[in-house]
């Protein structure tokens, strides 16, 4: 937990600033506290006036964190005793972003806007004169510059304040499940960390590309167990519980990855080197390469013994007996050897055949025939083992001499069909070569009206035939004895021509009605949207603030219907008749929608004070602040997957002719499961024509920046669903660049420009080629000319089924015929003058803090960093190691001499 204070302890002037600064009603003293400390406070009693009068701290710097605790220690008067008019027993805390200590005494303005309020702050303790103290804990969230002020408003209360804490909750260091995870700042309720396997830890195969995952809370407390594939390497084994892995000693080995130690070497083998996935065999010992590493090592066997033979003529039957040692093996065969007449080393010819082989026999006994007559043969009988291969050495054998009589070898022809000859193996000593003749023409014995075509497989396909005709067909084998005779004659009938028809019910499609359609828009209201009471739901925070009031999260609870969170939109008191109507309209919009990507209503309260409108509670808020925190940590599959949601959704509106007319990565919401939703279906715009920025604006001055907007949408103000589709394409480029603002620093007008002129949004990096090549589908000039969100649809399922097409990146670096492009090159660090302002500009500022504390404050020091380097300070993300390495390589390129740039 890292904290800032600023308490009574202080023993100097806390030079907080007053306001109104002539006439300062906010009181710093001095006093001692109930341990007799020394103590500085401020105090306030106003109870007769119902003016604001605040009191700004000094800047207190945001450092790493995005959300920051303030604990304030503050005692009240209560108004009971003091019997004034205007007494209040509550003030109002405050706060102002800014990237540096830039605060004077009018700026920035003393009320809220600029200021962002956090809370009216009430006591739970009120005082007489006893001075009981309160103590309030209040969250900041989704801080973004480098510092803020708070300002306290009092507005008639009597109150003192004792001390104020501000502090970020962080994770601390972490080695768990072979992991081990940094230190963490939670930016959220939940932040999930990422990690390495420990030193002698790998994740297991398969899971290469799922690093180790933790949950780190926002209290600084880490959350449950790790999604972690680490496991000790082959070799090494787990110690200290799940902390780290030792390597085997000697003597000993561990064969894979896991939770499993070492073990003692198998026989006949050892190693005397610690850290061993296997055991060497000892010399004249071996392993087949289809044995486990924990198979003991064996030997070729010794030779067969006893051989015997038995003559019949031109055939003859040998029998032995098996090797005194088979080697420590079981997968003992035999191989026969036969040689020609004696004295002879030729080996015999194809006409000798052995049954039942020649190779691989289990049993002691083979049968050889077709020797020719008056001839002496050598057979010689080897023994083999797994290992024989691998010993690279004779095999033992053991040998006869035959010679043979007359001969009665007779030629023989055998008859098969295509069945036969595919299973009867034995008999088919030659590659099988099947003929099928069919019938072209009527006459089945003209020769010349069959047709023959040949075949080595079973599998004849017969093709130049017409439709709705016989034919007749025949079949014959060929083996090692020749050709057999055809089969008899079989009768096939060709399909005839046709056509297949489907015959679909008709479909009823739903349709939009623009709720401003009806004479009463309060009956849209009730046609579309669900009324609610209000004792079912629970406001628990402020979230945000809307166009029309503030955002909050709460809970839902229908009787009979689960509990669950919810996103509330509040309608803030003094509301007009006609913005409670145009408030109400959005949710008339949104209750016409059923889409798993599309934000869902969950319904209205319109009975009571306030007016809300509920929907479901995505986790992740809205997709470019998102991306933004997560740079570089999804894979590029995860971002086409959030692609295609969108798309998904915008396809289903255009189907009910709805056209949004915003869509921006801002105006979608992601839930906890990266589903990304659209969302913000407000009211209508019309194009602010007197701007020398021209944006659209909507009936109640909300800006809607036409970096988004298609071009004949800025001209003649057409809003189709082609226009939305040109949106959806810059949709994508703000996901492939992780919430990169689209043409960056431009004007509007610049914007404008580019685009006429046919210029259009780079690549990101790291974009493939197939998505920047959709983008460019999306913003095409000629809205006819731009897919459909049907055709986006079915080209990201495209891809997505064929992940090798996102393999395929632009080449980096700029292109003369693009001038955008010159802004995705990261500045060198030659372009800075220090490492803040390089990582700043390259927006890794993030890791500031970082690279101070590793000692890494010059420029020539940081230009010779590498990826282990950068792990140690603290840079884990993969996508955040290669931006830092590119800016790092962009320099050394240029530092190098002339003739090592060729």
């Amino acid at each position: 937990m890292d904290g800032w204070m600023m308490d009574g302890l202080e023993t100097s002037d806390l030079r907080w600033t007053n306001y109104p600064g002539d006439d300062p009603h906010w009181d710093e003293v001095s006093g001692l506290d109930d341990e007799s400390n020394s103590v500085r406070t401020y105090e306030i009693c106003t109870p007769d006036s119902p003016s604001s009068f605040w009191l700004r701290t000094r800047w207190v710097p945001r450092r790493s964190a995005t959300t920051l605790y303030v604990e304030i220690r503050f005692s009240m008067m209560d108004c009971s005793r003091l019997n004034r008019r205007h007494c209040r027993e509550t003030f109002n805390l405050y706060y102002y972003q800014s990237e540096r200590d830039e605060a004077t005494p009018t700026h920035p303005a003393w009320m809220e806007n600029p200021y962002v309020k956090v809370a009216t702050v009430a006591a739970d303790h009120l005082s007489g004169f006893d001075k009981r103290s309160n103590i309030k804990l209040l969250r900041l969230e989704q801080l973004r510059k480098a510092g803020l002020y708070l300002a306290f408003q009092s507005q008639g209360a009597c109150m003192a304040l004792l001390s104020v804490r501000v502090f970020h909750r962080k994770c601390p260091p972490l080695r768990r499940a072979f992991a081990s995870f940094p230190e963490t700042v939670p930016h959220s309720l939940v932040e999930q960390a990422r990690g390495v396997c420990v030193e002698n830890a790998a994740t297991l195969p398969g899971e290469q590309s799922r690093p180790p995952s933790m949950l780190c809370g926002e209290d600084g407390q880490w959350v449950g167990q790790p999604t972690s594939s680490c496991a000790c390497r082959p070799g090494y084994e787990p110690q200290d519980a799940d902390v780290g892995c030792g390597a085997c000693p000697s003597g000993q080995f561990k064969v894979g990855s896991g939770p499993g130690g070492c073990e003692p070497c198998p026989a006949n083998s050892n190693t005397p080197v610690p850290g061993s996935a296997y055991c060497p065999c000892h010399p004249r010992y071996y392993r087949d390469g289809s044995d486990p590493a924990h198979a003991a090592c064996t030997r070729p066997p010794s030779a067969p013994r006893s051989i015997v033979s038995q003559l019949n003529d031109t055939s003859v039957t040998l029998e032995w007996s098996e090797p005194l040692d088979r080697g420590g093996r079981t997968d003992l065969t035999y191989r026969v050897v036969c040689s020609g007449s004696s004295g002879s080393c030729s080996p015999c010819d194809d006409s000798v055949l052995y049954q039942p082989a020649q190779r691989g026999l289990t049993s002691g006994r083979v049968v050889v025939w077709g020797l020719s007559p008056h001839t002496t043969y050598t057979f010689t009988i080897q023994a083999h083992n797994g290992v024989s291969p691998v010993s690279q050495s004779e095999p033992a054998s053991v040998s006869v001499n035959v010679t043979t009589s007359r001969d009665r070898k007779q030629a023989q022809l055998i008859t098969l069909n295509v069945l036969q000859c595919r299973t009867r193996d034995f008999t088919c000593v030659c590659d099988c070569v099947v003929t099928v003749g069919f019938l072209v023409g009527q006459d089945v014995e003209d020769p010349e009206q069959w047709r023959y075509v040949s075949s080595k497989s079973s599998s004849v396909v017969l093709t130049g035939l017409q439709r709705a005709l016989q034919y007749q067909v025949q079949v014959r084998a060929r083996s090692q004895a020749g050709y057999g005779s055809f089969s008899p004659v079989t009768t096939l009938n060709t399909l005839p021509d046709g056509t297949t028809l489907s015959v679909c019910s008709p479909v009823s499609m739903k349709v939009y009605i623009d709720p401003f359609t009806y004479e009463d828009p309060n009956e849209a209201v009730r046609e579309f949207a669900k009324e609610i009471e209000a004792s079912f739901v629970k406001i628990e925070e402020v979230i945000g603030a809307g166009e029309f009031g503030e955002v909050c999260r709460g809970r839902l609870r229908v009787p009979g219907r689960k509990e669950n969170y919810v996103a509330i939109k509040t309608l803030k008191g003094g509301y007009t008749e006609k913005q409670r109507r145009d408030f109400l309209s959005e949710a008339s919009i949104m209750g016409q929608f059923q889409h798993p990507n599309i934000i869902h209503l969950e319904g209205v309260i319109t009975t009571s004070c306030p007016v809300m409108i509920l929907t479901e509670f995505m986790e992740n808020g809205a997709l470019d602040s998102f991306l933004r925190v997560n740079d570089g940590q999804f894979t590029t599959i995860q971002l086409v997957g959030m692609l295609r949601g969108i798309a998904a959704g915008m396809k289903y509106l255009s189907d009910m002719s709805f056209v949004h007319r915003d869509l921006a990565a801002r105006n979608i919401l992601v839930n906890s499961n990266l589903v990304c939703k659209v969302s913000d279906f407000g009211l209508s715009r019309f194009l602010t024509e007197s701007s020398s920025d021209p944006t659209y604006t909507s009936s109640l001055g909300g800006k809607i920046p036409i970096r988004w907007t298609a071009p004949e949408a800025i001209a003649y103000r057409k809003f189709t669903s082609a226009s939305d589709v040109w949106s959806y394409g810059i949709v994508m480029w703000e996901v492939m660049s992780y919430g990169e603002r689209p043409y960056w620093d431009m004007s509007n007008q610049d914007v404008i420009n580019a685009i006429e002129q046919d210029y259009r949004l780079p690549p990101p990096p790291d974009c493939p080629t197939s998505l920047h090549a959709l983008m460019l589908d999306c913003w095409q000039k000629e809205r006819a000319n731009r897919p459909r969100f049907s055709d986006v649809v079915a080209s990201l399922d495209r891809l997505i089924r064929n992940p090798a097409s996102l393999k395929v990146t632009h080449p980096e670096g700029p292109s003369p015929s693009q001038p955008l492009l010159d802004r995705r090159v990261p500045p060198p660090l030659s372009a800075c003058g220090s490492v803040s302002e390089w990582l700043l500009a390259i927006k890794m500022e993030r890791y500031q803090q970082n690279f101070l504390q590793a000692g890494f404050t010059s420029l020539d020091v940081v230009s010779h960093l590498n990826t282990e380097d950068l792990l140690r300070v603290g840079v884990t993300l993969a996508g955040h190691q290669k931006k830092i390495l590119s800016s790092i390589q962009t320099l050394r390129i240029h530092k190098a001499p002339p003739s090592l740039l060729y």
